[in-house]
């Protein structure tokens, strides 16, 4: 068995949750609950992937990187105060 990991985004988008995979363009879905929208993901990400290997094409590697950046913002200058 081949296993794939790939990094799934899930947004608050107004009253439902956007859910997506960068690494594979245009696989997009929503739900009402964040669990829901992890559901949908995974339905969504097995579709995308059946399609390119029906297709015979390749499937693509999530070779991102993501950080999570930190700053002091009461010492940046607010633009209107400068």
């Amino acid at each position: 068995m081949t296993t794939l990991t790939l990094r799934t985004i899930i947004e608050k988008d107004e009253k439902w949750y956007h859910g997506y995979v960068p690494a594979l363009p245009g696989c997009h879905t929503q739900g009402k609950t964040i669990e829901e929208t992890r559901k949908n993901l995974r339905e969504a990400m097995s579709g995308y992937i059946k399609t390119l290997k029906e297709k015979n094409l390749p499937i693509p590697k999530d070779e991102s990187f993501e950080a999570i950046e930190t700053i002091q913002i009461d010492s940046l200058s607010h633009p209107l105060n400068t």
